[in-house]
């Protein structure tokens, strides 16, 4: 069975958002909440690069490891998913997740939190596939429908990949072969060649 994965091409990758509004748009994501973002690494300054970042859909996921009540599970195709009845908004996979994917829609009086939401790789949840209740409290179940998430077929330059990760990566690993495996192959340099042996 395939193991489904996210990769982004920082080389293509131009901060325009359009995956993080695609996401917020497809699953009606409540205000506050972005289950995607994009990160610029170096921003204003030379060799600046963005990086669009949702929840990577871990092998070993560290928020599921400490999870008190066990709210995530993986399916058969490696996407992390987690069950709102059972969350109890304490918390813990928010400090254990690197990319910062748990997001919590309401703060309230007394630090108390309210149900996490996080990317679903547009999977939906637990329950029925496409139901009413799926898509109140998940969104959009376009695995089931035989789709890609959204984020990745919406981004302008395919610098969101995403699908079967044998497939993503080797994508990938061809594209960084095209570019001469080097991070700037285009850009100011190779346009603007100011090297005097050429003269």
């Amino acid at each position: 069975m395939a193991r489904m994965k996210f990769i982004c091409d920082t080389e293509r990758c131009i901060e325009c958002n359009g995956c993080v509004t695609a996401c917020n748009n497809e699953h009606d994501v409540p205000q506050g909440i972005n289950r995607r973002h994009v990160v610029t690494l170096r921003d204003g300054e030379a060799g600046e690069k963005s990086l669009s970042v949702a929840c990577m859909h871990c092998t070993d996921a560290p928020c599921a490891a400490v999870c008190p009540v066990d709210c995530f599970y993986t399916t058969p195709d490696g996407i992390v998913l987690h069950d709102k009845e059972l969350c109890i908004g304490c918390g813990y996979c928010f400090y254990a997740c690197p990319f910062g994917a748990p997001q919590f829609v309401e703060q309230s009086a007394f630090a108390a939190r309210s149900k996490m939401d996080k990317c679903t790789f547009c999977a939906g949840g637990p329950p029925a596939d496409n139901s009413v209740e799926e898509y109140q409290q998940y969104g959009r179940n376009r695995i089931a429908e035989g789709k890609l998430p959204l984020c990745a077929e919406m981004c302008a330059t395919k610098a969101l990949l995403a699908g079967d990760g044998t497939v993503v990566s080797d994508l990938y690993r061809k594209r960084v072969v095209k570019r001469g495996g080097r991070p700037d192959t285009w850009g100011w340099k190779t346009a603007y060649d100011f090297n005097s042996s050429k003269e």
